[in-house]
């Protein structure tokens, strides 16, 4: 088969090891499109590797056409469109994972826009509902609105009842998450954020993927009982935290990946957007953003693009297509 190779300098589109048959829990797919997520950009500059037994190829998630079971598995079947979550090897041609790990495509749903929909609503989901607990009265403080996860986590908080304020990179992005549903927000090139997250009240829980450089100012702005949940150090590791703030606002600090935990973990988060998330999909009232596509051989593009923050939404790889 074919798959990316990499290093920290580039993308090849080139020949590569053919995948062993699947164990009794797992399925083979046919890729028809792959995922574009920072972890891939993280990972090939060393500092987020695999982990231990994962693919070392590129890629967190798929749609494709199962081509070949596990003598375990139910529930799924030869020839079937599905997307899966990936601890790696999404980009490639074939990719074989634990079925905990896939689920049917929504109803209605082509493979082109299923592939959005793995990392970024399960990275979602997990942390706005299981890891920061939110409850009825919540509110929401997302950091970087416009990305993948932002764009999905700002449409569940808008389709579950929860108000959400964002902060992206411009006034377009900054639009987009409106429409999407954020009912606020900040451009974090006019500074910080800490002012305009105060006068709409605070936040109740903070989905946050850049790290050490926002931990003050997060602090500041998290109420009484607040969950700030950090899943990306994209400002960096290292950051002063205020233990008094701390204690007396009775905040919870929680760090979460996903991409490590088991696929029976996995499971439970794709379970759960099978009954919550994908009614809502298939009734139109929640959608995946794509920002845009590239062909597989055109990887290092998609990667520039992610890179330098121009996405909105999703960004997207053609491996086989629709017609995988």
């Amino acid at each position: 088969m074919r798959a990316i190779r990499h290093d920290d300098a580039r993308l090849v589109w080139d020949e590569a090891p053919d995948l062993p048959a699947p164990e009794s829990h797992e399925i083979r797919l046919r890729v028809a499109w792959a995922g574009v997520n920072r972890a891939d950009l993280m990972q090939r500059t060393g500092h987020y590797p695999p982990p231990p037994g994962a693919s070392p190829v590129l890629g967190l998630e798929v749609s494709g056409t199962v081509t070949e079971l596990g003598d375990g598995v139910t529930g799924l079947s030869v020839g079937q469109s599905v997307c899966a979550l990936l601890a790696g090897g999404g980009y490639a041609e074939e990719v074989v994972v634990d079925a905990h790990q896939v689920l049917p495509l929504p109803e209605g749903f082509s493979l082109h826009e299923a592939a959005a929909l793995p990392e970024v609503f399960a990275t979602a989901w997990l942390n706005l509902f299981m890891e920061g607990a939110l409850t009825a009265g919540d509110q929401v403080l997302l950091h970087a609105g416009a990305s993948g996860v932002g764009t999905a986590a700002i449409q569940l908080c808008r389709a579950f009842g929860y108000p959400c304020f964002v902060t992206v990179g411009s006034e377009a992005k900054l639009a987009a998450c409106r429409e999407l549903g954020a009912e606020d927000g900040w451009n974090r090139h006019e500074g910080s954020f800490v002012d305009a997250v105060k006068r709409w009240g605070g936040a109740d829980m903070i989905l946050d993927p850049v790290g050490a450089s926002y931990l003050a100012d997060n602090q500041q702005v998290l109420n009484e009982d607040g969950r700030l949940v950090v899943i990306g150090m994209m400002g960096g590791r290292q950051a002063e935290l205020d233990m008094g703030r701390m204690l007396m606002k009775r905040q919870r600090l929680i760090g979460s990946t996903l991409r490590a935990r088991p696929p029976e973990a996995k499971g439970r988060v794709l379970a759960a957007l099978a009954e919550h998330v994908w009614p809502r999909l298939a009734a139109g009232d929640v959608h995946p953003l794509i920002d845009r596509t590239w062909p597989i051989d055109e990887a290092e593009a998609a990667h520039d693009h992610v890179q330098a923050d121009a996405n909105t939404g999703k960004v997207l790889l053609e491996v086989g297509g629709d017609n995988a």
